[in-house]
């Protein structure tokens, strides 16, 4: 079964709809390419609002860092592991 982000729909899905919405073509793209597993906060802050209902902010993002979210030594987000921990938080029902 392939991951799923906070919306429902699998990660690799949301990465192919923002590379399709911002023009990023794969093949012959000399775009840097998102990597789900290593996304910086801004860049997962925009992917999110995308796909999501709602917008989410940098700041949000932040907030969730220090509340104890996963993240990567260099300060990036692995967004299976931070939808994990999304779903752990609700299930807690703080």
């Amino acid at each position: 079964m392939a991951p799923v982000g906070h919306t429902g729909q699998p990660v690799a899905s949301v990465c192919a709809r923002w590379r399709k919405d911002h023009g990023v073509n794969q093949e012959n793209s000399t775009t840097a390419r998102l990597n789900p597993a290593a996304i910086s906060v801004g860049d997962a802050a925009r992917v999110l609002t995308r796909v999501g209902s709602s917008p989410v902010t940098e700041a949000m993002l932040r907030a969730d860092l220090d509340a104890g979210a996963p993240v990567s030594a260099d300060g990036s987000i692995n967004l299976v592991h931070y939808t994990a921990w999304l779903v752990k938080e609700a299930a807690r029902g703080d």
